[in-house]
C-alpha cells in the first residue's frame, strides 16, 4: 500500500520524479560518454563499385584513446571489427594520423587520438549483391583514458546503411 505524504500526495510519484532527474545523471557518467560515434551516410553503389563512408568519432574532453597502433604491447587499441557486412566486401578501416602524447604516468609519449577524428571504411559492392537496402554492421573498440585513470574497454556498434542500385 502506498504511503501518502503530509501534503496527501503518493510517494510512488516522487520516486518516479526523482527516478526521471537522477537517470541521464547516471547514465552520463558511464564510460561509454567518453567516445561517441556520430551518424554515418549511407552507401550507394552498383555492383563491383568500391564505396567509402566516414565513421566521426568524438573523444571526450580531458580523455584520450590509444591509437590503432598504440606505443606499447600492453595498450589496448582502437580497433573496428565487422560482423555482417551484407552485399558489402572487403572492409578495410584507415585511421587518421595519431598524436603523441607525453602523461605523468609514462615515461614515453603515447600514440593516442583525443578531441574528434574520423575513420574511413572502404568497401566493395558485392558481384552477386541483389539490388536494394542493407546494412553493414561493425563493433568499434576503445578504451578511454584521462590522465589519471584508464576505464574498462567498451564497444560501439557501428552501423553502415547502404543502397545496392
Amino acid at each position: 500500500m502506498p504511503f501518502k505524504s503530509s501534503c496527501g500526495k503518493l510517494v510512488p510519484r516522487l520516486s518516479l520524479l526523482l527516478l526521471a532527474v537522477c537517470l541521464p545523471l547516471l547514465w552520463s557518467q558511464s564510460s561509454s560518454e567518453h567516445l561517441t560515434v556520430g551518424q554515418l551516410r549511407k552507401v550507394v553503389g552498383k555492383r563491383n563499385d568500391a564505396v567509402q563512408t566516414h565513421i566521426p568519432v568524438t573523444i571526450q574532453a580531458g580523455f584520450h584513446v590509444n591509437s590503432n597502433t598504440p606505443s606499447e604491447d600492453y595498450l589496448i587499441p582502437l580497433k573496428v571489427t565487422w560482423t555482417s557486412l551484407g552485399a558489402l566486401e572487403g572492409a578495410q578501416v584507415t585511421f587518421p594520423k595519431p598524436s603523441m602524447e607525453k602523461f605523468d604516468f609514462s615515461d614515453k609519449p603515447l600514440s593516442v587520438y583525443m578531441g574528434s577524428i574520423e575513420l574511413t571504411a572502404s568497401f566493395k559492392v558485392s558481384a552477386k549483391a541483389a539490388a536494394g537496402p542493407g546494412i553493414a554492421v561493425g563493433k568499434l573498440m576503445y578504451q578511454a583514458c584521462s590522465t589519471k585513470a584508464c576505464y574498462k574497454p567498451t564497444t560501439v556498434e557501428i552501423d553502415v546503411p547502404y543502397q545496392v542500385q
